[in-house]
């Protein structure tokens, strides 16, 4: 009876081991990012996560989405830290107790990419107010990712500055509801002008007749921070490992491997790591 009785907990162990009742050894060495859609369509994180894996042992799972909805995401304890781009909503993330604290990554800049044809007159401009007003008098098509992403809210920051109303203007400016690249995919399909990341446009390749038209005014500055999600409010969160992925971002390395990342030698993203920024 021994012997059986041995034999049924050595079977039950095993059943419970193949159904993943795992002791706990070690914690999987797996982090969720909440990331806004650049980063994953730029190609960044192509490039940089499988250097911190073979660092740390590390896999990052990305959820990659608008910035709101990134945010959103972290505050509902689905990730383990947050990746995005509006500082705004990020400091507000913090100061409510959702992230732990801010740290700034890098940078680019917002573009205006527009038809060859030009048909607002816009093309070469520095002025982004004057150059949305431009654009809004002539009523030509505008594609807007209307999604509450960081480029989203950069863009409706941009037209209130330029004093111009959207509630109403009609057909000419177009809410896709979607992502970067797809929202760059409508306005190239309708010759229409669109606000775009550096980043995502460098690496977009169905540009059709699309250019970059206006450029260069400060006020097209992107930056981007990066938050642990406060395992205070999710104790599920992997607190280690979500950290080391920060502190990577921010060390030498992480931040080398950012400015390296190019395309046709053109850098995507200008590191500029600053710890305590929440």
């Amino acid at each position: 009876m021994r012997i059986l009785h041995s034999a049924l907990i050595g079977a039950a162990l095993c059943l419970s081991l193949s159904l993943g009742g795992t002791p706990a050894i070690a914690q999987e060495k797996v982090i969720t990012v909440a990331s806004t859609t650049s980063t994953e369509q730029s190609g960044l994180f192509g490039h940089i996560l499988p250097m911190f894996k073979a660092k740390t042992g590390i896999d990052v799972r990305v959820i990659a989405q608008g910035t709101g909805q990134a945010l959103d995401t972290g505050r509902r304890g689905d990730a383990d830290v947050v990746f995005v781009h509006d500082p705004n909503s990020e400091k507000k993330f913090v100061a409510e107790g959702h992230g732990v604290e801010r740290f700034e990554v890098m940078y680019n800049d917002f573009v205006v990419v527009g038809p060859k044809s030009d048909p607002a007159g816009v093309m070469g401009m520095k002025d982004i107010d004057a150059a949305l007003k431009k654009i809004a008098a002539a009523k030509t098509p505008f594609a807007s990712r209307g999604d509450d992403s960081g480029t989203h809210k950069a863009e409706q920051r941009l037209w209130k500055a330029a004093g111009v109303e959207l509630k109403g203007a009609g057909d000419w400016y177009r809410e896709t509801g979607s992502g970067m690249g797809p929202t760059l995919n409508t306005a190239s399909a309708m010759n229409a002008y669109a606000l775009t990341d550096r980043g995502t446009w460098l690496n977009f390749k169905n540009r059709g007749n699309l250019v970059i038209a206006v450029e260069g005014d400060a006020k097209l500055f992107n930056q981007y921070g990066v938050m642990l999600v406060n395992p205070a409010k999710h104790p599920h969160v992997k607190k280690e490992l979500g950290q080391a992925f920060i502190d990577w971002l921010v060390s030498a390395e992480g931040q080398k491997a950012i400015a390296d990342y190019k395309i046709d030698g053109e850098p995507l993203f200008f590191a500029n790591a600053k710890k305590g920024q929440s």
